[in-house]
């Protein structure tokens, strides 16, 4: 019987942690090691979160640095991973009929690989990312995770790049480290505990959880990719939380793996 991969959300946070050594890359390293290798990876980042549902095509994606105002050694990173047009060829024939497009612009965005930097170092497994629908519900994402969730037998590696808790406004920039809002860690405990039982649908309708949902997730982006992985769940399989924390008060580094 084939071996059937994990899936895993990474709460990756500031861009700068592509060249930290800290807690969080730590974990992400750890992950990389005890993950059986890949064939590949289809990653779902919230940096590309645009109408409509495409999927990258090229042999040789480019490193993005979708980004301003930080110091000029996190733009010279490269992440040299290959492309895999053949899963993505199988990404759009497993989502059929919905209308995916084959997207030869974009390339791989910080919120791939300022994690995959630490997971997998080399680049030496091929990497596709899948856009996130921004013009459609949250039970959209979540349904597009179950569906794909077949791949997970075929050695490929499901990511979701966001942050469980993201709200910017309320983040430390560069000022002291404060603790964590109450409210983000009321919200990221609650989403916690829902996500061991299995129950899904207050996650997928997450508007309707009160202020600290609210709070925690002010736009959809960085959230969504969480309802892919979770969409992935296969029956029995249990949820693990293999790095934690919040940063700057404000963002969860909370990761969650399927498996």
């Amino acid at each position: 019987m084939a071996e059937i991969l994990p899936a895993i959300f990474f709460g990756h946070g500031n861009p700068m942690n592509a060249l930290s050594d800290n807690a969080y890359t730590a974990g992400w390293r750890q992950i990389g090691k005890q993950t059986p290798k890949p064939k590949a990876i289809l990653s779902i980042s919230a940096h590309w979160f645009v109408p409509g549902t495409g999927v990258t095509i090229s042999t040789s994606p480019k490193t993005i640095h979708d980004f301003g105002g930080f110091p000029r050694e996190l733009y010279q990173v490269e992440y040299p991973a290959p492309g895999d047009p053949d899963l993505a060829r199988r990404v759009q024939e497993m989502l059929k009929p919905l209308p995916i497009r084959f997207d030869s612009s974009w390339g791989l965005d910080h919120g791939t690989w300022s994690v995959l930097k630490h997971a997998y170092p080399d680049a030496d497994v091929p990497v596709v990312q899948l856009s996130i629908d921004e013009t459609q519900p949250a039970s959209f994402h979540f349904e597009i995770g179950r569906r794909l969730a077949p791949l997970r037998g075929e050695r490929i590696l499901i990511v979701g790049s966001g942050n469980l808790v993201h709200n910017l406004h309320a983040y430390a920039w560069g000022r002291h480290m404060p603790d964590p809002y109450d409210w983000a860690i009321l919200f990221e405990k609650e989403a916690r505990e829902m996500m061991v039982a299995g129950e899904y649908q207050p996650l997928i309708y997450y508007e309707n959880l009160g202020p600290e949902a609210q709070l925690s997730i002010p736009t959809p982006d960085h959230y969504l990719p969480l309802l892919y992985v979770l969409g992935s769940r296969q029956q029995g399989e249990v949820i693990t939380f293999p790095v934690e924390g919040v940063d700057g008060g404000s963002i969860s580094m909370l990761s969650v793996q399927v498996g």
